[in-house]
């Protein structure tokens, strides 16, 4: 695991450690105890229970295979996004989206998360394959802060034409991973499958919508 920098930042915000790690063309921020284990375990159970989850479905080689999670898409009014040929329009912000939303807010100003897309794992066997948040809606160099609830899961990232260049984190119910710069542009995530997790996990991924699809 190659990396230009690592610096570890206190704030006095909640004695919060920030690790920013500065990379290849990008920048990767990691807060572990964003939430405190109580205070994630109470979004995890709201979460998992008032959501509208939805199983979609896509399309490979002229057949259709459901989609190996269960997600949903929250925000603004009128800002659709589209992302694997999937089609999303934004159910309204609930409460609880919302004050997550501006914690993360306060750790880097400049951005206002107009959107979130919420991903649910049943267990180890739900995964997401290596991809970039790079669709046209979210412009360019965008801002992607990811909180984790639930079931620990491991976080791949390489960078697209060095692949030496890469990182695995482990996500931590409660903990906060933030991209910027120009890493979506760069480089690929993943969620790997993992047979031996048996227990479910939900993400969220805020991001800010540029323009409407």
């Amino acid at each position: 695991m190659l990396i230009t920098q690592i610096l570890l930042v206190c704030i006095s915000q909640k004695d919060t450690i920030v690790e920013i790690f500065n990379v290849l063309d990008g920048e990767i921020l990691f807060i572990r105890n964003f939430l405190s284990p109580a205070d994630a375990k109470h979004y995890f159970n709201l979460l998992q229970n008032n959501i509208n989850w939805k199983q979609e479905e896509v399309r490979f080689y002229g057949k259709t295979h459901p989609v190996p999670r269960k997600t949903a898409w929250y925000g603004n009014a009128g800002l659709n996004y589209s992302y694997s040929g999937i089609k999303c329009f934004p159910e309204k912000w609930t409460k609880e989206l919302l004050y997550i939303k501006t914690e993360i807010e306060k750790f880097i100003p400049d951005d206002d998360f107009t959107s979130v897309l919420l991903n649910l794992y049943k267990n180890g066997n739900d995964k997401m394959g290596w991809h970039a948040d790079d669709e046209k809606e979210l412009g360019e160099n965008p801002t992607i802060a990811s909180v984790s609830l639930g079931e620990t899961r491991r976080f791949d990232i390489k960078h697209k034409h060095n692949p030496d260049l890469n990182f695995k984190f482990e996500l931590t119910s409660g903990s906060l991973l933030i991209m910027r710069g120009a890493l979506q542009h760069h480089w690929v995530h993943q969620i790997p499958a993992q047979k031996k997790v048996k227990n479910p996990r939900i993400n969220l991924t805020f991001r800010t919508i540029k323009k409407s699809s």
